[in-house]
């Protein structure tokens, strides 16, 4: 099988790892997106602001590959601040239909102690899988 590194038009490149992978039989594997921009910034230390630019990231990327939002099969979240997630619901359900919109693809949600990133405050990663001309 093989496969094609996915890397949004304009973003900061990646080091060490790559924010999408795209297999030839039109699986899309999006590496965690954190709340930092394009250029690998934080423009806000507030969960729902980062959770909001972490999901345009995982969509950018999907965007990226030639796919949309309804491509996306599974999101895998990764929170270091279980009760301010539970707290903001509502919020996380607006930003989210903001972004991606009624589709619910089938989720995980994991608390950790700590992400790689210290302003980082939480981490998704992504699966889509596109359609193929075959």
């Amino acid at each position: 099988m093989t496969h094609t590194v996915v890397q949004p038009k304009g973003w900061a490149p990646a080091k060490g790892y790559a924010n999408g992978m795209l297999t030839s039989d039109g699986t899309l594997y999006v590496g965690g997106q954190i709340g930092w921009t394009a250029q690998q910034a934080f423009e806000t230390h507030d969960f729902i602001g980062q959770m909001e630019q972490a999901l345009r990231n995982i969509l950018d990327v999907v965007q990226a590959a030639g796919g949309q939002a309804e491509d996306i099969t599974r999101l895998t979240w990764f929170v270091i601040n279980k009760k301010e997630y539970v707290a903001r619901q509502r919020e996380v359900g607006e930003v989210y239909r903001r972004v991606l919109g009624r589709h619910f693809p089938a989720m995980s949600m994991l608390v950790v102690a700590g992400l790689v990133e210290d302003d980082a405050l939480l981490e998704i990663e992504a699966t889509a899988h596109l359609k193929t001309s075959d």
